[in-house]
């Protein structure tokens, strides 16, 4: 039998939690972390710090960060409104070298796609890499001859060059040229690999004739048949950035490219509903640094971290207080993600030239 004691008790413990709630002092559930590709795709500048990445190209970050300008001479940048036309100052400078070395060639001009967020890390849709500022999707159609609005760069289709059932080049499209810019492109020591959709790599393994030795660089992968994807490799300056293996030293043009015009690789995932690595990723994750990235000051606005002019880096104006220092350098972070990860990017709107993923059922 109760008590009017313990029932005096009771009520007194269920006031004093209901007074607790009111007063903000009830027990909270731990709130989820943050995912990091919602924190990095947030931030609309770089850091005014030094140029240094951490991590690897598909779990990590970059700061000191510069922006391509929109229009150049020998460039324009596509697709605006996703703010990823940043990288380290060693990208931006090979791009804006590269577009003009292809238009000596013969090439009218190059389209940019994405390189990266200006702070890099995951990405809000799209890439599973370009975190680090060390990669760049440059568009397999050609520059218009006429500078293009705003509107026209978030609209305009890049060109399918690959057939999606021979998963072969469309012969009528490709020309010299499109072999030049890739070789070009190659050429520069500090590109590490260039990812094409397997039909490119067959054609070029088919057709170049003569110096071949470039063709190791050109590496075959799913989607990437309306751009290439180029990389290179960690920079001067960024202890912590991780490299990626080398490529093989032959032509790639054996039994490896084979595979590729098998049924294996076109066989639908098996797994098309896991979820994909960058919508698991807290800063948890990521390299320890990514923190301070995020947390660093930025410069004034955009136009005061653009880079301009032949490789001379841009001095980047930091706003007061000076942008503290980034940690010394330490191990990267081993956090694991779940088993259910994969690599593979979500299929792209229509028009919109990132890598495809290994097909879905």
């Amino acid at each position: 039998m109760k008590t009017a004691t313990s029932l005096g008790k009771k009520s007194l413990f269920a006031a004093a939690l209901g007074l607790f709630a009111l007063t903000g002092l009830a027990p909270q559930p731990a709130a989820a972390e943050e995912r990091a590709k919602d924190l990095f795709g947030a931030e609309k500048l770089p850091t005014a710090t030094a140029p240094q990445s951490f991590g690897f190209y598909s779990k990590g970050c970059f700061a000191g960060g510069v922006a391509i300008p929109m229009d150049g001479p020998t460039w324009q940048v596509m697709r605006p409104s996703r703010n990823r036309r940043w990288g380290h100052p060693a990208m931006i400078a090979l791009i804006e070298k590269l577009s003009r070395d292809a238009a000596a060639d013969g090439w009218p001009g190059l389209l940019i796609g994405d390189i990266a967020q200006p702070r890099g890390g995951p990405m809000l849709t799209g890439h599973a890499s370009h975190q680090i500022g060390l990669d760049a999707d440059i568009w397999l159609t050609p520059m218009p001859d006429r500078t293009m609005t705003r509107a026209q760069r978030e609209t305009m289709s890049a060109t399918l060059m690959v057939d999606e059932k021979t998963h072969l080049v469309k012969d009528a499209l490709w020309t010299p040229q499109h072999t030049a810019l890739l070789k070009r492109a190659a050429s520069y020591p500090q590109v590490e690999r260039i990812l094409v959709n397997p039909g490119i790599k067959k054609k070029l393994c088919d057709t170049v004739k003569g110096d071949r030795s470039w063709l190791r660089k050109i590496r075959p992968f799913w989607g990437h048949d309306y751009h290439f994807h180029m990389r290179i490799g960690c920079q001067p300056g960024s202890p912590n950035c991780k490299a990626q293996e080398a490529t093989p030293d032959d032509d790639g043009c054996g039994k490896p490219l084979a595979w590729w015009f098998t049924e294996e690789p076109w066989r639908p995932n098996k797994n098309p509903d896991a979820p994909k690595a960058r919508d698991l990723m807290t800063m948890a994750n990521l390299p320890r640094e990514c923190r301070a990235v995020l947390d660093a000051p930025g410069p004034a606005s955009a136009e005061a971290a653009t880079y301009h002019g032949d490789a001379v880096p841009i001095a980047v104006a930091a706003p007061e207080p000076e942008a503290p220092a980034l940690p010394a350098v330490t191990a990267s972070s081993t956090a694991g993600l779940p088993s259910a990860v994969n690599a593979f990017m979500a299929t792209p709107e229509v028009g919109v030239p990132v890598p495809r993923p290994r097909p879905g059922n």
